[in-house]
């Protein structure tokens, strides 16, 4: 895995592109699934999910906390962002 950021821009409408080499190293091809956490004032992250897994996962959240300090999120933001998430009627896989 290359250690070093890639810089991608969204496009009008909202889209962004994970750049090839990144798709190839993580087996990302048409119709993966991802769950998308909006982190509260930081931005976002994209978790690869195996179709099996749809659907509220700890074990997920718990890998997004190990390594929040690793890619410079806060652990506090992704515990406030789950708790506003449980409350919503949404709180479940949204598959767009």
């Amino acid at each position: 895995m290359k250690k070093y950021p890639k810089l991608v821009q969204c496009d009008k409408r909202g889209q962004i592109v994970i750049p090839k080499d990144i798709r190839l190293e993580l087996g990302i091809t048409e119709g993966t699934g991802f769950w998308l956490y909006s982190v509260e004032d930081e931005g976002i992250i994209l978790k690869k999910i195996d179709h099996e897994e749809l659907g509220y996962s700890e074990k997920i959240i718990s890998e997004m906390k190990e390594k929040s300090e690793k890619i410079g999120v806060k652990e506090k933001n992704i515990d406030k962002t789950i708790k506003k998430y449980k409350k919503t009627k949404e709180g479940k896989l949204e598959v767009l």
